[in-house]
């Protein structure tokens, strides 16, 4: 066995037996104030160095360490934005932010379907606002390109914003974080704002993506990448036609995909949470967004960063098999920890 081997079974064990139990069990079981507490732990420590480079890759203009990064919704303030290289990240997704700060939809709204290695969730982008990220990241001198690894930040509508101003609301987001991002995904995928998906139509897509690059192109001479952020619940019709559409739009990518709605893929055990409104990531959405980045693949030369049920080191090939450039994870880092990062890692 390879030294490498043997240190992802460590990390893997150790943290199945014991981490992962203290950190479920804390707090009542509550996700979402164990959550808080992980986060606000990990802004207290110190600034992380770069992660050991692992087939490093260019995708967008970009340099990654590696191809391994975290999903938007785990740091959604951008807290622990400087710490994520720690855990063996080639790069980091922060938000989802909207240029008004919002509470995000009534509590509870976070739930572990343990059995099924999934999570339930419909925060409703809760965040303090753009600014207030764009604040904390100039304050830990995390400007665009300066940081230990690459940074994506996650931008969605506000929900007091109608959807008919939704395009001015996105370009107030794009101002306030675009010198701190190493690219900006557009959250028009999440199924917990209302009204939100409609912007995923062919038109109002076009609309809003050119308008973001037209101002980013204002903003520097060399404008931030811009990344589109899908729904795994699209038609495959629908898929190929969003993916032309950004094409034309002149986008650097997309992200595919979001969390669903569709319950298929639960265990029986977890019958009583299925019920919870919200979207659903984890492993019930593995093969279904890996089949999403194939059709993409097919259809769009763009690059692709693959997310969505990633929860082994397997899964992650697998998506990149299946045409993507990138992969991240979010709930496979909940059940797993750093093992899996270290795992995908030394596997692609």
């Amino acid at each position: 066995m390879k030294m490498s081997q043997i240190t992802n079974l460590v990390l893997r064990q150790g943290y199945r037996r014991i981490g992962r139990r203290v950190l479920f069990n804390s707090y009542g079981g509550d996700p979402e104030r164990i959550h808080e507490v992980m986060i606000a732990a990990l802004a207290r420590m110190p600034k992380a160095g770069a992660p050991k480079r692992h087939n490093p890759v260019t995708v967008a203009g970009i340099s990654f360490p590696n191809r391994v990064g975290l999903a938007s919704g785990l740091d959604k303030d951008g807290l622990a934005a400087h710490t994520w290289s720690r855990f063996g990240f080639g790069f980091a997704e922060l938000g989802t932010v909207t240029a008004i700060g919002q509470p995000g939809n009534p509590k509870p709204r976070l739930f572990r379907l343990r059995a099924s290695h999934a999570i339930i969730n419909r925060m409703g982008f809760n965040n303090l606002g753009a600014e207030a990220m764009a604040e904390r990241l100039e304050s830990k001198g995390l400007r665009r390109g300066s940081g230990p690894i690459p940074l994506g930040i996650s931008i969605g509508k506000s929900k007091v914003v109608d959807l008919a101003e939704s395009t001015a609301d996105y370009l107030t987001s794009l101002r306030a974080v675009a010198p701190y991002a190493d690219y900006i995904a557009i959250n028009v995928s999440s199924p917990n704002t209302p009204g939100l998906r409609s912007l995923q139509d062919s038109r109002e897509l076009f609309r809003l993506v050119s308008a973001l690059r037209s101002e980013a192109a204002v903003l520097s001479p060399d404008p931030v990448p811009i990344f589109v952020k899908l729904a795994p619940d699209l038609t495959p019709k629908e898929a190929i036609d969003i993916a032309r559409v950004v094409e034309d739009a002149d986008a650097a990518g997309l992200i595919a995909t979001n969390t669903t709605l569709r319950r298929d893929g639960l265990n029986p055990a977890d019958a009583a949470l299925a019920a919870e409104a919200g979207g659903l990531s984890g492993r019930p959405l593995t093969r279904r967004s890996r089949e999403c980045v194939a059709r993409l693949r097919e259809a769009t030369g763009l690059p692709i960063i693959g997310v969505g049920g990633i929860m082994t080191p397997g899964d992650a090939a697998a998506m990149l098999d299946a045409g993507a450039d990138l992969v991240q994870v979010y709930t496979g880092f909940i059940y797993e920890g750093a093992a899996l990062v270290h795992g995908i890692n030394h596997l692609i």
